[in-house]
């Protein structure tokens, strides 16, 4: 007798339900988070808010912790897309872009946005990192290898299409970068100095151009 291989049943239907079932866990985890800090969020406090089973959760994401580092990503990307974040449409134009300067007006129109969105949390995973030894951990891949990547990146994009000023290499340019867009810098200026986004963003690009670009 010949043995029926099983087939796998794919259902565009649930796939769509659990993307919604994930969005709606994240969203729930946001709202919380932001409202009563990490520490004192629990799993099932979450579950309650997003109108789930509490193993629901934990069958979608494992621990409090890979929820917080799925939401994070789904706020630097500004959807659940799969496609890496320096891989989208936006990074990609300014990638191509071969006028230098432009080069910095769109990346730092882009990145402030980034930074607007992103920065709440980053002062979650701030504080939680104090208390705790993972997210201390996460906080600091996410800080230290995932965005000064990636703003090493765009320095090797800007020199591609000219000189940078003297005295600057692509390293250097990829270390100014990443600490001008850091989120301390951020929480500096808008919360402690008051500064409105749109400031922050015109400092972000004439502080790049001055930095790191000739002498028209």
């Amino acid at each position: 007798m010949v043995e029926r291989v099983k087939r796998q049943y794919h259902s565009p239907l649930r796939a769509e339900q659990a993307r919604q079932t994930r969005l709606r866990i994240l969203e729930a985890a946001r709202s919380l988070f932001l409202e009563q800090g990490y520490p004192v969020t629990s799993v099932e406090t979450i579950a309650v808010e997003a109108g789930v089973a509490p193993d629901t959760v934990y069958s979608v994401f494992r621990s409090k912790r890979n929820l917080l580092k799925q939401l994070m990503d789904l706020t630097v990307g500004g959807d659940d897309s799969e496609v890496k974040v320096l891989e989208r449409g936006e990074p990609q134009a300014a990638r191509r872009e071969r006028d230098q300067h432009r080069q910095v007006a769109m990346f730092a129109a882009g990145v402030t946005l980034r930074i607007e969105a992103v920065r709440p949390l980053d002062d979650i995973l701030r504080s939680a990192a104090a208390v705790d030894p993972e997210v201390a951990a996460l906080r600091d891949d996410l800080q230290l290898r995932q965005r000064r990547s990636a703003m090493s990146a765009f320095a090797e994009w800007l020199s591609s299409n000219g000189p940078l000023r003297a005295g600057v290499d692509v390293e250097d340019a990829g270390a100014i970068i990443w600490t001008l867009t850091s989120p301390d810098v951020h929480r500096l200026l808008r919360d402690e100095c008051g500064w409105s986004g749109q400031r922050f963003q015109g400092w972000l690009e004439d502080t790049l151009v001055r930095t790191l670009l000739p002498d028209r």
